[in-house]
């Protein structure tokens, strides 16, 4: 998580928003422990003063001196009356944080299910040349992990008719991702991570209007991570039991709080 996880998108959010890498320490801690369940108002409340003071900071930079980022943009947007400052803060912010939270937590996790399936991580390492291979293996990784796992919650607008159910206008529903990813009606044997499946309409970025804004980028990190890593260390290994490896089950996705591993 150290070394590669939470670094590889970091570096990537930054470089888009254009805030310096060195501040990284201050995101990701900030970030953590607004999305923790275990933060209390007080310390939520603190760290989102320390980050949207940081943003504000930077917005100002970037009117004064805009280069080719994000943040610069928006400052323009701000200048022209197109955006308030709270609004751009608030869009940085939020950036920010889905940027390198849940890509983080893919990278980490997608390793750890390829090291307990060592015959698909023989397969991708012998095809990390392939792009449209590595790119299907990160759907699959994506549709077999699926680590949203907070529910999405909406309310019908009309009836709908789902398998001799119906659904009233203004029921409440909560949708588990999961669970759609794993029915064996669209991908047979779910429970089994097979990277030649055709996995792209997996429901890992939502559905509809409501999907990840930022999933184009998500792809193209896991997949530089996956298609990378395990040919640059043929022999990585987990250091410890599957067992021991420790588990985060924060904010709206779930992830790991370290991976040790050994080559």
């Amino acid at each position: 998580m150290q070394a590669i996880g939470l670094p590889v998108p970091t570096l990537v959010i930054t470089e888009i928003l254009g805030a310096p890498y060195a501040d990284h320490e201050l995101f990701q801690t900030t970030s953590h422990v607004l999305i923790s369940h275990d933060s209390t108002p007080e310390e939520a409340a603190a760290a989102g003063r320390a980050i949207g003071g940081y943003l504000s900071d930077l917005l100002d930079r970037k009117i004064a001196e805009p280069g080719d980022d994000v943040v610069s943009e928006m400052a323009g947007w701000v200048t022209a009356g197109q955006m308030t400052r709270p609004e751009a803060i608030t869009m940085a912010n939020a950036i920010l944080i889905a940027g390198h939270e849940t890509s983080a937590s893919m990278i980490s996790l997608g390793t750890l299910a390829l090291l307990q399936n060592p015959e698909q991580l023989a397969l991708l390492r012998d095809n990390s040349d392939d792009p449209k291979f590595v790119a299907n293996a990160a759907e699959e990784l994506l549709r077999y992990l699926t680590i949203v796992h907070s529910g999405i919650r909406r309310i019908a607008n009309e009836d709908i008719e789902l398998h001799d159910t119906v659904i009233r206008a203004g029921d409440g529903v909560i949708f588990d991702l999961a669970a759609a990813n794993w029915d064996d009606a669209q991908f047979p044997e779910p429970d089994r991570l097979d990277l030649r499946r055709p996995a792209r309409q997996h429901h890992a970025f939502g559905f509809g209007a409501h999907q990840c804004l930022g999933q184009s980028l998500a792809r193209v990190e896991l997949q530089i991570a996956y298609g990378t890593l395990y040919r640059r260390i043929p022999t990585l290994a987990l250091a410890v039991p599957f067992e021991e490896v420790p588990f985060a089950m924060e904010g709206v996705a779930y992830g790991l709080k370290s991976l040790p591993v050994t080559w």
